[in-house]
């Protein structure tokens, strides 16, 4: 960098920050207009974007279905780069204006924060976490790792190396140095394990693959060069092992707006919805 940045004493909010999101970005919390969320006609209201945070649950709603579970639900997309977050009907689900964000019909239960959904179906439907024991420790250690983890890898290390308005080294090599740590992380632990967690899949999988499956897939940033990830065997082994599963093909397409046309689903209201979408793929 070409000059030093000496902190102000107090900091105030620059508007000419710059960088992807800088347009909606705000120092403060809560609503910011009025608007009313939609509901389909499932217990399960689903308002989300197919980010990694999204694909996380979507992923596991489609694994539930898969087994059996009554776990239809409806996924209303929701536009962050527009603010749609920001209104007084997603707030009242998820106050910290983030998706993904879920409603319980069946109870009126609100339930927001990633991990916090996927523990919430795992209990609700019995499926992808064991009821008790170390087994359910070690699923835990990993969802929770995936929580306080995945911000510096999107953040951090994915806000200045493919969203900051300028690249500046500093961040970016601090950030690359922890991303390529837990990368090393998840390897090792992948080398003595099938899964994650062990040797059953669970939803340590479903949240950590959308952040660390995607990026060594080259899905994630443009930096799967950068970051060496081919380097990663086992790590690449378990992600393409996840990505095989029909599950997985259809939760990481829901909500999601951007891509080829076999990838895109704003919406979702029935598994029909999916078919047709996927059935624009192209045989290999």
């Amino acid at each position: 960098m070409s000059e030093t940045y000496i902190p102000p004493r107090v900091w105030t909010m620059d508007s000419e920050n710059g960088g992807t999101w800088a347009s909606i970005n705000r120092p403060y919390a809560g609503a910011r207009h009025e608007a009313q969320l939609p509901q389909g006609e499932h217990d399960l209201q689903l308002y989300s974007l197919a980010t990694p945070n999204g694909q996380k649950v979507t992923i596991m709603l489609e694994e539930l279905l898969a087994l059996g579970a009554d776990a239809e639900y409806d996924a209303h997309l929701i536009q962050i780069g527009e603010g749609e977050q920001f209104s007084s009907g997603f707030v009242a689900v998820n106050p910290n204006s983030k998706i993904p964000a879920l409603l319980d019909k069946s109870g009126e239960v609100n339930v927001f924060e990633s991990g916090a959904i996927l523990l919430y179906l795992a209990e609700k439907f019995g499926h992808f976490l064991p009821e008790k024991g170390p087994e359910r420790t070690q699923v835990l250690n990993w969802l929770f790792w995936l929580q306080g983890s995945a911000p510096y890898l999107g953040g951090g290390f994915g806000h200045f190396y493919a969203y900051a308005p300028e690249k500046f080294e500093y961040p970016i090599n601090r950030f690359s140095m922890e991303v390529k740590r837990q990368l090393d992380l998840l390897d090792k632990q992948l080398a003595e394990h099938t899964y994650i967690a062990g040797d059953n899949y669970s939803i340590a999988d479903m949240a950590i693959w959308p952040w660390y499956g995607n990026l060594v897939l080259g899905h994630a940033y443009d930096a799967a060069e950068f970051l060496d990830v081919d380097s990663y065997v086992h790590l690449k082994r378990w992600a393409e092992q996840i990505a095989a599963r029909d599950a997985v093909k259809r939760g990481r397409i829901v909500n999601r707006t951007w891509g080829k046309p076999w990838e895109l689903l704003a919406e979702r209201h029935s598994g029909a919805d999916i078919d047709a979408v996927l059935a624009m793929t192209p045989e290999k």
